[in-house]
């Protein structure tokens, strides 16, 4: 799923490309993209684009009142979940056959959003004002904006894991699953300590790690799309230090990074730097293997 790093990346070259002109012309393929029916898609014809910002993971086009007057602004809001992504092509360009979902176009050029699922979980919100808008907001402390005291307030306010309250958009917003291993990995921290667990020094450490991640990432991805549209837009990358890597070493100590899976998502961790070389049980694979489960990273390696 896009993540912060993601998204802002998105919309750096949305506004490059859509501040100040029209939407032409809005093409729907799947009626399940669209979760609202009043105001209708339509309306939105026409209005030119006064904003791109971004809503948690969503992104929002603000739409002025078009040509008739007197008419309110409109909202489009994107959520790409999973496997949800925009692409830019010339204009006019046909919606994909299998994985197109809509296509929005512009004087400049067509803006495709495609979805590589076939459950389409992705939505667009057509809104009529402001707080239509923020009522989609689940409330979560903006991470690159947080006080130190903010950010422990956020934290403590429920008895979570640490990877629960980094990914609750209730709590922060923003961070999915890639860039929370990425973050309690630079904080050292386990992805199982509950919140309530952590002193001030630790909660402080794990709000510089978050900053850190995220602000070098947006970088990172900014260097790499370049002048270029992202095309491909992914939650794993090589230069991660542990999502998507597990067995491979771990950057910092070259211990084999390692996983946990419940409910059908990988928290990878490297357990010389985060657990004190403890391995956290795999529901699944502890269960099978019962008292033949390692318990440290010396008992696996023999």
């Amino acid at each position: 799923m896009p993540e912060l790093p993601d998204v802002v990346v998105y919309m750096e070259h949305l506004r490059r490309r859509l501040l100040g002109t029209p939407l032409t012309r809005a093409r729907v393929r799947s009626l399940n993209l669209l979760r609202t029916a009043d105001p209708p898609l339509e309306a939105a014809e026409g209005r030119r684009v006064t904003s791109v910002s971004r809503l948690g993971k969503r992104i929002v086009l603000a739409m002025d009142g078009g040509p008739v007057h007197g008419a309110a602004s409109l909202f489009l809001v994107f959520h790409l979940m999973i496997a949800g992504r925009f692409r830019w092509r010339p204009a006019d360009t046909a919606i994909p056959g299998k994985i197109g979902l809509a296509a929005f176009d512009f004087p400049a050029g067509t803006l495709l959003l495609t979805e590589a699922s076939s459950r389409q979980r992705a939505s667009l919100h057509v809104l009529d004002g402001e707080a239509a808008v923020r009522a989609l907001d689940p409330g979560g402390l903006e991470p690159l904006e947080a006080t130190p005291a903010t950010f422990r307030a956020a934290l403590r306010r429920e008895d979570h894991t640490l990877k629960r309250a980094l990914t609750d958009p209730r709590i922060l917003s923003g961070i999915g699953n890639a860039y929370s291993d990425e973050i309690l990995h630079r904080a050292r921290l386990s992805p199982l300590r509950r919140t309530p667990q952590l002193d001030d020094a630790e909660l402080d450490r794990l709000l510089e790690a978050t900053r850190t991640t995220l602000t070098e990432w947006t970088r990172r991805l900014m260097e790499q799309t370049g002048d270029d549209f992202p095309e491909k837009v992914t939650a794993f990358h090589d230069e991660m230090a542990v999502h998507g890597r597990y067995r491979r070493p771990c950057p910092a100590c070259a211990a084999p990074v390692q996983r946990i899976v419940y409910s059908g998502r990988e928290t990878n961790y490297c357990a010389r730097c985060q657990t004190g070389g403890r391995l956290l049980a795999d529901r699944a694979l502890s269960r099978l293997l019962r008292d033949d489960w390692p318990r440290t990273l010396e008992e696996m390696e023999t």
